[in-house]
């Protein structure tokens, strides 16, 4: 997996990003997803890297945008402005004009405020913004809280009991054309009942708009799909097969209809990791600290969400001990694991904290005025 040798006389901290694991993967999405003539979006906020986005236009995706910045990101790598879609529950007038001016292909729209000021600015611009409504189905995906976004107590969507007011009044407006429903449930989702559930309520829903004799052209059913984070070399590239699989099954689509996906973490995680240095090997009364520096400034994961992430290291192999991996940042949530089993360390060996493509260098900040880490690429 890594070039240790190669990586040894580089400074640290950084992202090491192995292609040929990035490209089995999208080799696999694009397979897996063409067998059932699915639509696949590359949702940018798991990971906006350059080189990345490159390779992931040369496999054909679209692409997920949550921001303006996020639409300027993709158009100026290249990606067609029909392959775009933007959703977000707070999109700002300069976002809304430039994601128009750029005509993307939709407007993922969240409430009913939001669409009356796309209607509006569409109409000052004199065009017509195709939208999807994204409704909250009140579906669980059984993850952590934080990334559970289908729920009726989450901030995202049109909820059930509102959908009717809500495209009785968007049907009114001039300058949109209803074209689809949206919907996103939650993130690291390995429970595939989930996504079956997730079918079940978009059937219940086609059939309330037929009702409506309101006909949709997209049904795009988010991302979600999660990644083995403790086994990122036995499980590098998840289980897209099964995935789309489960949809093609379950979902009752009419005659014409798109199906759509916005897969982020699915794509990109187990391609990066983040290489950090060992400082010093602290003796405590209770436990080992293994100081690397690499901080949460660079992986806030951990200190977020409490996520797990896999820990070698990458330059001994000596007996194992058992370490607290923390960085060097004035918080006591800066570290990357507790009671970590590694090969005895000392100062100056190479740690690899795995499975950290996605939500990694996009999430990275200055705190503490640390400076960004730079991106390695496997040679290739």
């Amino acid at each position: 997996m890594f070039p240790t040798e190669q990586l040894k006389g580089l400074e640290t901290p950084f992202y090491y990003y192995d292609i040929d694991v990035l490209r089995a993967t999208l080799k696999e999405v694009c397979e897996q997803s063409k067998k059932y003539n699915f639509h696949v979006h590359y949702a940018v906020k798991a990971n906006a890297n350059k080189r990345l986005l490159s390779e992931i236009l040369e496999a054909g995706l679209g692409v997920d945008c949550v921001s303006g910045n996020e639409v300027q990101c993709a158009l100026d790598n290249d990606f067609e402005s029909e392959s775009i879609v933007f959703a977000g529950v707070g999109k700002a007038d300069w976002e809304i004009r430039l994601a128009l001016k750029a005509g993307i292909r939709c407007f993922n729209v969240e409430s009913l405020p939001e669409a009356e000021v796309i209607n509006e600015i569409a109409g000052e611009m004199g065009k017509v913004a195709t939208i999807a409504i994204r409704i909250n189905p009140n579906v669980d995906a059984h993850t952590h809280k934080y990334i559970t976004t289908g729920l009726e107590e989450n901030k995202f969507g049109i909820g059930l009991t509102e959908l009717e007011s809500v495209v009785d009044a968007i049907v009114k407006l001039p300058n949109l054309a209803l074209k689809g429903i949206h919907f996103h449930i939650g993130s690291q989702i390995t429970d595939m009942g989930a996504f079956q559930a997730l079918c079940t309520r978009i059937n219940e829903l086609q059939r309330w708009f037929e009702e409506r004799k309101i006909r949709l052209e997209i049904v795009n059913v988010g991302g979600g799909l999660g990644v083995d984070y403790e086994h990122p070399d036995k499980h590098a590239i998840p289980t897209f097969e099964e995935y789309f699989r489960v949809f093609h099954k379950f979902l009752e689509l009419r005659d014409g209809q798109e199906v759509h996906f916005e897969l982020g973490r699915a794509i990109v995680a187990q391609c990066g990791s983040l290489v950090t240095k060992v400082l010093y090997v602290k003796e405590g009364r209770k436990k080992k600290f293994a100081i690397v520096d690499a901080g949460m400034n660079d992986l806030i994961r951990p200190a977020l969400y409490h996520a797990y992430h896999k820990i070698e290291n990458i330059t001994s192999a000596e007996a194992t001990e058992q370490y607290d991996v923390v960085g060097p940042v004035c918080e006591s949530s800066d570290c990357f694991g507790q009671a970590v089993v590694l090969p005895k360390t000392q100062r100056g060996d190479l740690i690899a904290i795995r499975t950290a493509g996605a939500y990694g260098e996009i999430m990275a900040s200055h705190y503490n005025l640390r400076k960004f880490a730079p991106s390695v690429y496997s040679k290739n």
